[in-house]
């Protein structure tokens, strides 16, 4: 595994350099996967303007005007939170690197870069605004097409998928939660995201409202980006190894050097060996969670069963003569479900893709990602460890739950988005 960047060099090049550690290999494929998501977000919107399906709007831009006392404010909170923070976290990189989120809302700092940083950027606030005012105030109205604004987009939905993953994931994982609620929340792990998508989507159905973009004309735009960002994510699970895989694979164990290897013990030998490890993730007398299943002959054994060694989260048990920030393997090896999820879900955006320019009526393509994206999770649940509801005969997850109901509305919304196009107002645009 590649929990930072520090161990992504040092495991392919040999090269180390230690102040690495405080880039994590998940958070910047997160950050990849709202480039690439933003990008495709971007050119479906300026395609469809190209075609008239959208267009513009007439905004008024006022440039000169003399800055406030609240605009020299905010420049120096933001100068001195650079300091305090960003370059406090460099500078004290071994205290920040086992986990920069915890570092970035405690109390530590360099304060007195913090300060140099909040006056440099007042004095440069206050260079700019003269240069700006010195022709004095000038009103602009400018077209203002939706492509332009993928970036808010891409705020918008990131704080609302933030949000919203974390608050499902609260609700699924309760017991734990309020053990510890504030590490929880401010934890890079423990992402629910469904809740994440539903929360980020009334958001964005705000916003649109707001800038008069017709909102169905953005979730089609926004379908393809949704499964592509979704399987880079995952694929930042699979490289950093943060807990989201999949049941244990009985037909394979961990050995001595902590290679995957054919068991030679039954599962429940195997448990006992490392009944820590499974008390830890499991409450007594509850079922365990397994599938033995071989590799076949054409496929590596990694592909069915891989053990996460120096995973990100530290779980498993510890691999000695390890002496950095994550020695954990697991001991029986489970199915990497990310790695899966990254393959549907690039299947998934090439359908999109593919289908996008064959349908004229609004929410076709968004309505399909809903059908496939349930079709998906549904599946891939059946090989992950989620905690489940208990309705007597059925236990479900919180995914299945949700990837249920998300297909569900599809299939309506696309039986139904003819009528839903003949009974909604067209948004008009262009001015």
């Amino acid at each position: 595994m590649y929990p930072d960047f520090y161990h992504l060099l040092k495991s392919l090049f040999g090269i180390e350099i230690p102040v690495l550690s405080l880039f994590k290999t998940f958070g910047f494929l997160v950050a990849m996967a709202f480039f690439a998501g933003g990008y495709v977000i971007y050119s479906e919107l300026k395609r469809k303007e190209q075609l008239g399906i959208i267009g513009f709007t007439i905004d008024e831009i006022t440039t000169g005007k003399k800055a406030s006392i609240f605009d020299y404010l905010i420049a120096s909170i933001i100068g001195f939170l650079v300091g305090y923070k960003f370059i406090g976290m460099l500078i004290n990189w071994k205290e920040a690197s086992p986990d920069p989120l915890s570092y970035m809302f405690s109390n530590h700092g360099n304060l007195m870069i913090g300060l140099l940083l909040a006056v440099a950027a007042v004095v440069y606030k206050f260079i700019e605004n003269k240069k700006s005012s010195a022709e004095g105030i000038v009103v602009k109205k400018v077209k203002t097409y939706p492509h332009t604004r993928v970036g808010d987009i891409a705020v918008i939905a990131a704080i609302g998928g933030f949000t919203g993953a974390k608050i499902f994931n609260a609700l699924e994982t309760w017991d734990s939660f309020i053990q510890d609620p504030m590490g929880s929340l401010l934890s890079s792990s423990g992402l629910t995201f469904y809740g994440g998508l539903i929360v980020a989507t009334f958001a964005l159905w705000y916003y649109a409202r707001k800038i008069k973009l017709d909102f169905r004309h953005l979730c089609d735009a926004a379908a393809p980006a949704l499964i592509l960002a979704y399987g880079i994510g995952r694929l930042g699970c699979q490289i950093s190894g943060d807990g989201d895989w999949g049941i244990y694979n009985a037909a394979y164990t961990t050995d001595q050097h902590y290679k995957v290897v054919p068991a030679t013990q039954t599962f429940e030998q195997q448990a006992l060996l490392y009944k820590d490890h499974i008390n830890s993730h499991f409450k007594a007398n509850e079922s365990v969670p397994h599938s033995y299943f071989k590799a076949p002959s054409i496929l590596p054994i990694w592909m069915v069963a891989y053990n996460y060694p120096h995973n990100v989260n530290n779980v498993g048990i510890e691999m000695k003569d390890c002496q950095d920030n994550y020695c954990s393997v697991l001991p029986i090896p489970v199915f990497p479900t990310p790695l899966y999820e990254l393959l549907m879900g690039l299947l998934i955006f090439f359908i999109l893709w593919k289908l996008r320019k064959r349908f004229d009526i609004p929410l076709s393509i968004f309505s399909i990602y809903l059908i496939l994206n349930g079709i998906e999770r549904f599946l891939i649940e059946q090989i992950r460890v989620n905690s489940t509801y208990n309705w007597g005969w059925l236990q479900p997850t919180q995914a299945e739950i949700i990837a249920v109901c998300i297909s569900l509305c599809g299939v309506l919304l696309f039986v139904f988005r003819k009528k839903i196009d003949t009974l909604l107002p067209k948004t008009i645009i262009n001015q």
